[in-house]
């Protein structure tokens, strides 16, 4: 189907400090694509320079075959490309119907009632709690909102950051099965940032690495799962053969 998103030697600056360093990533139409990286590894400023949040210093973000780095985010969104945040950023004096009426802003067709239904098909959980406010909901309802409220947007690509984040295994195996559903029934094409490594390459198709504003390895999310560098370093599965050497000595392949 080709690319939908192309990044191209991104670098992009919090103040003096370089946060990410020329990275490159292809998005594929129709795909799941996973960003994986510890804390601090510049995953959160890839998706804010692709949503607009942040402007980069070098490097383009191509989306649709259109140039919009540097663009504004509301005109990133009207684009449908819908970011949702890591820490959920529901609106929390509003109700869950009137934070997803808030998605559709931009919109002005007559299909929004049919899209928060929808919403409410893909999260039961918010339905029953319809009229609540969403500062009363538990984080995984938030977390449900957030996605839900992006939905209304009608995206063709959706950011996800951290979805996963504080969130009981049960609840994460939940929004995993959400985002696969939200991927292959509404096709949505989706990039997701996260640290759980095994929830983003269980999800994901292709996969990319990022250590210290880098992308330092990527491949198809399969092959990335049976890698010793991520079985180890991401998945905590470690090799207890050589007679116990000294596991700590040992260095990341693509360093």
């Amino acid at each position: 189907m080709g690319n939908l998103l192309e990044l191209r030697n991104l670098e992009t600056y919090y103040g003096p400090v370089m946060a990410i360093r020329g990275v490159s990533m292809d998005v594929e139409e129709g795909k799941i694509v996973s960003l994986l990286g510890a804390n601090g590894a510049g995953k959160t400023t890839v998706l804010k320079t692709i949503s607009g949040a942040m402007e980069p210093q070098k490097g383009t973000v191509t989306y649709a075959g259109e140039q919009i780095q540097g663009k504004d985010p509301d005109w990133v969104a009207r684009k449908g490309v819908a970011h949702v945040p890591e820490g959920r950023e529901v609106f929390p004096f509003l109700t869950v119907d009137e934070n997803l009426q808030m998605g559709a802003f931009s919109r002005s067709d007559n299909k929004i009632r049919q899209d928060i239904d929808m919403v409410y098909n893909y999260f039961p959980i918010l339905k029953d709690l319809v009229k609540a406010q969403a500062a009363n909901l538990s984080g995984g309802q938030q977390q449900m909102l957030a996605i839900g409220r992006a939905l209304m947007l009608r995206p063709k690509l959706m950011l996800l950051d951290e979805p996963s984040l504080g969130l009981s295994p049960r609840l994460v195996q939940e929004i995993s099965q959400i985002i696969q559903r939200l991927n292959t029934e509404q096709g949505v094409t989706v990039l997701l940032v996260e640290q759980n490594a095994k929830m983003a390459l269980n999800v994901g198709d292709y996969g990319y690495v990022m250590e210290v504003g880098r992308i330092v390895m990527e491949d198809t999310c399969a092959r990335l799962q049976q890698a010793s560098d991520i079985q180890e370093f991401y998945l905590g599965m470690k090799d207890q053969g050589v007679r116990g050497r000294r596991r700590w000595k040992q260095r990341k392949t693509w360093r």
